[in-house]
């Protein structure tokens, strides 16, 4: 391994490591308010409707139709937040600029960031899921998907959280994609509800939302049915963490909004 390389995987490593460490300080506000959210989703609309409505697609309970629909909901809003807020952090407080004037590479200052994001998503992911076995059974169906669909929704939105983190001035606008465009697109994503139940133009609209394939390939993943095509919904979720890592490059690159 070169002298480049090593340097890069230490830096690399040192990043991941302060973002973890960071995660499991304030537990208290990164791990605990999701999980009470989501016991919250589960005995609202799984137990208290979820019995007025019985099987849904599939032959599922609504219960199990929707914990994978609320289990990547919590991953993407936890992966969003945690970048934002830990980016903007750094560079209201400018230690990206010394980060940026220093030898290591605009992708591991990416990579270090993200890969933080996408731990805390798991990790909080993972809690949502052993909360939902206390309301009901899930056998996961295709484990591989289960993951890749997890992993890939995780890192478009850690992403979408740095690109959002890049351009905002003030801590208020961390709250203004999250409030306005991520929350609806959640909602409208299929997470409570099969999108063959709306009409047109509705299932039209619905299919341009991009967390509708991640909803569908997770729950695929878990219960084996899906809305979409599991194929197409992973070609959708591989074109976005392309097309936002380059832009999220090219912004360290041209330090937008970074450099003073």
């Amino acid at each position: 391994m070169s002298r480049n390389a090593a340097a890069n995987l230490v830096a690399l490593n040192t990043l991941v490591r302060r973002e973890i460490v960071r995660i499991m300080r304030i537990w208290t506000q990164t791990l605990i308010p999701p999980a009470i959210t989501m016991t919250l989703y589960f005995v609202i609309f799984g137990k208290l409707i979820g019995s007025r409505i019985g099987s849904i697609q599939g032959g599922f309970s609504y219960m199990q139709y929707i914990v994978p629909g609320l289990v990547m909901m919590s991953i993407i809003t936890n992966s969003y937040g945690n970048i934002s807020s830990s980016f903007f952090g750094a560079k209201f407080s400018r230690a990206v600029e010394e980060m940026l004037v220093s030898p290591m590479p605009n992708w591991v200052i990416l990579t270090g960031y993200v890969a933080g994001a996408v731990v805390r998503g798991l990790v909080v992911g993972v809690l949502v899921l052993v909360i939902a076995l206390f309301f009901t059974d899930l056998h996961v169906m295709h484990p591989l998907i289960t993951f890749a669909s997890v992993l890939l929704g995780a890192t478009i939105f850690s992403l979408a959280g740095f690109v959002n983190a890049v351009y905002a001035k003030k801590f208020d606008d961390i709250a203004l994609v999250p409030t306005f465009i991520l929350t609806p697109l959640t909602y409208l994503g299929g997470v409570f509800y099969s999108v063959t139940m709306l009409g047109e133009p509705w299932q039209a609209i619905s299919r341009a939302n991009p967390i509708l394939y991640m909803v569908n390939a997770f729950r695929y993943g878990v219960l084996g049915i899906s809305d979409v095509h599991v194929g197409w919904a992973f070609v959708v979720m591989l074109g976005f963490v392309a097309a936002l890592t380059v832009f999220a490059l090219q912004l360290l690159k041209r330090g937008v909004g970074l450099r003073s």
